[in-house]
């Protein structure tokens, strides 16, 4: 009998049946945050009564004055009075407190993040065993197995889910995981990735000291809560809703900006430093972050760019696509934003210049970003920014020369929740995408088509997210 003749499959070939056709795409999001909820007109007293700090008058003052100008109304919170009497050192300056700290955090950042994976699972429609990617992302409860695994137990994925575990990326995290679950999403044909971010801000609270004012800034500033996204790529329209897509993403390392934020993990806990020029860092250099993450995100056809092929499916309803994504490192910015874990807690190093090294860098990553597309008009697309605090938020206004609406969404989150980490960005995605709804947008990226997603953190890093939004239509 003859050997039978066949065609040898390529490497190439294989590849390529292995690959989405169309862009990652978010179809569901879910948020959650903890009960017990402060309010920041009445924060001072109570974070001064609970540490034991009331002695400390001048200081309380000070303190006063910085919830005041946070232009946050409230924040959401694990830790209460009763919990901080439980455990005296972590209402403490600098006393050991790891142990206490960790055993909390351990246990309840999976349960966080259950909670804003279950509402999105239930927006999703879909069940669970369609899920094949995981993607957790916090600044702490670090513990192996890590929350990735308790998650995968608490929500009963299945054991072959495969994860991916991100510790202590600070900030501008909610851009990686992004990133992460696009590249999951478009190179594993009918991957469903589920994202999930969860903070909790036990690991960094403690008391006052008149000797780190800047550890002041982050007990203003930092709330509890978690989100989660489900994102894949040729969405199976109608039995999922595409919300947002997402088109490229991009990293970047501001210049000049060492020790800008920092933060270390010791026996107090984790402290963080923020260098006061963080606002002017950042916002100096978005532009550029821009004009790297659209450098490389679209296909040519014709005189027209295009995101990629639509879904074709009857199944899904994309939201939105991310077209690009993009992270860099912001020069000159070492030690800008810092943060160390020890037996005191997580303590963070935030340089006085941590905005002005924002604002100057961002309109140089929105260049980067669009100019591919033909768009320097920052007014034209939506922006969802992480509202690391209302400086911040001021000088990229000014630097990107925005009206007041393009930061609604974005200073929305910061009032009513405060700056939760890496949780941020996926929050104002979720209330952007419901607002556009409720006030009769087009798209639900406030009727515009194109956006940027912006996540600042340790570094000074930049992670840059290209959005396209999705058409608004009848339920």
């Amino acid at each position: 009998m003859a050997p039978v003749e066949t065609t040898a499959v390529t490497v190439e070939e294989v590849m390529r049946t292995q690959r989405a056709e169309g862009p990652a795409t978010v179809l569901a999001i879910g948020t959650a945050t903890p009960d017990n909820c402060v309010s920041q007109a009445d924060y001072a007293d109570y974070y001064f009564r609970v540490t034991k700090s009331e002695h400390l008058v001048d200081l309380k003052k000070k303190f006063k004055r910085m919830c005041d100008n946070s232009m946050i109304r409230k924040r959401y919170m694990h830790l209460t009075e009763d919990i901080i009497q439980e455990n005296p050192n972590i209402g403490s300056f600098m006393a050991p407190s790891l142990d206490a700290r960790q055993d909390i955090l351990v246990a309840e950042i999976p349960k966080l993040g259950k909670a804003a994976a279950e509402k999105a699972i239930k927006e999703w429609g879909q069940p669970k065993s369609k899920i094949t990617h995981l993607v957790f992302c916090t600044t702490s409860g670090v513990d192996m197995p890590g929350a990735d695994y308790q998650l995968v137990k608490l929500l009963g994925l299945r054991p072959s889910v495969r994860r991916v575990m991100l510790y202590q990326q600070g900030c501008y995290a909610g851009g990686t995981v992004l990133r992460v679950a696009k590249d999951l999403a478009e190179n594993n044909r009918g991957a469903r990735v589920l994202v999930v971010c969860s903070e909790i801000i036990a690991m960094c609270f403690r008391g006052p000291s008149e000797a780190h004012i800047d550890s002041l800034i982050g007990q203003a500033l930092f709330g509890d809560g978690a989100a989660a996204v489900i994102v894949g790529a040729d969405p199976d329209v109608p039995m999922e809703r595409p919300l947002f897509q997402l088109v490229s993403a991009s990293q970047t390392i501001v210049p000049g900006t060492d020790g800008f934020i920092e933060g270390q993990l010791r026996e107090v806990g984790l402290t963080f430093q923020l260098h006061k020029d963080v606002p002017l860092a950042i916002s100096k250099n978005i532009e550029s972050a821009l004009v790297a993450a659209f450098d490389r995100l679209m296909r040519r056809r014709g005189s027209a760019w295009t995101v990629g092929a639509a879904p074709d499916a009857p199944m899904e309803r994309p939201l939105c696509s991310s077209l690009s994504a993009s992270q860099t490192i912001v020069p000159g910015t070492d030690g800008f934003i810092e943060g160390q874990l020890r037996e005191l807690g997580l303590t963070f190093q935030l340089h006085k210049d941590v905005p002005l090294a924002i604002s100057k860098n961002i309109e140089s990553a929105l260049v980067a970003a669009f100019a591919p597309l033909g768009i320097n008009d920052w007014n034209s697309i939506f922006w969802v920014a992480h509202p690391g605090g209302p400086a911040i938020l001021d000088m990229v206004e000014a630097e990107a020369n925005l009206d007041k609406k393009r930061m609604h969404a974005t200073r929305h989150v910061l009032s009513e929740y405060g700056n939760m980490s890496s949780a941020c960005v996926l929050f104002i995605l979720d209330g952007m995408r419901k607002r556009s709804a409720e006030e009769g947008q087009t798209t639900t990226g406030e009727g515009l088509d194109w956006g940027v997603l912006f996540g600042f953190g340790p570094g000074l890093t930049i992670e840059t997210v290209v959005l396209h939004s999705v058409p608004i239509t009848a339920p």
